[in-house]
């Protein structure tokens, strides 16, 4: 995977407790694994973005599985870009491969994420700020 594929490359650690019984990372885990990467990115947006990273709720989690992962796979590689965003809301996209991995992602993912007025309990709107900068995150390659 190239770094400059991708709009961010997070590397994260896989868990002896993220296998299940067959060996290979459980569903439930999986999510978890993303939302780690997830914020490891918008993290580093820096305080500027913060009014649109601690309003992002998740909405919509989709996740295809092409391949096992397993725990020798660590760490997963999750390459991550903005495929959209509408007034209200953003989708990330996901590719994520066992480390080192260059062929075909094992899991193809997305996250539609949406922003809310934390103190009104409601959704709002992206500002033009957020826009540009989601809009920058655009590229997947």
């Amino acid at each position: 995977m190239s770094a400059t594929s991708y709009a961010f490359v997070a590397h994260v650690p896989v868990r002896w407790s993220d296998m299940d019984a067959f060996g290979h990372i459980n569903h439930a885990r999986m999510v978890t694994l993303m939302e780690e990467a997830r914020i490891e990115w918008l993290l580093s947006a820096g305080e500027e973005y913060a009014p649109l990273i601690k309003s992002a709720m998740i909405v919509h989690v989709e996740i295809r599985y092409q391949a096992q992962l397993r725990h020798e796979d660590s760490p997963i590689e999750v390459g991550m870009w903005i495929t959209k965003h509408r007034s209200v809301d953003f989708t990330i996209g996901y590719d994520i491969r066992a480390a080192g991995d260059t062929g075909r992602p094992a899991c193809v993912a997305s996250t539609q994420m949406a922003v809310v007025d934390i103190e009104n309990h409601r959704l709002r709107r992206l500002t033009d700020v957020e826009k540009q900068h989601l809009t920058a995150w655009g590229s997947a390659g």
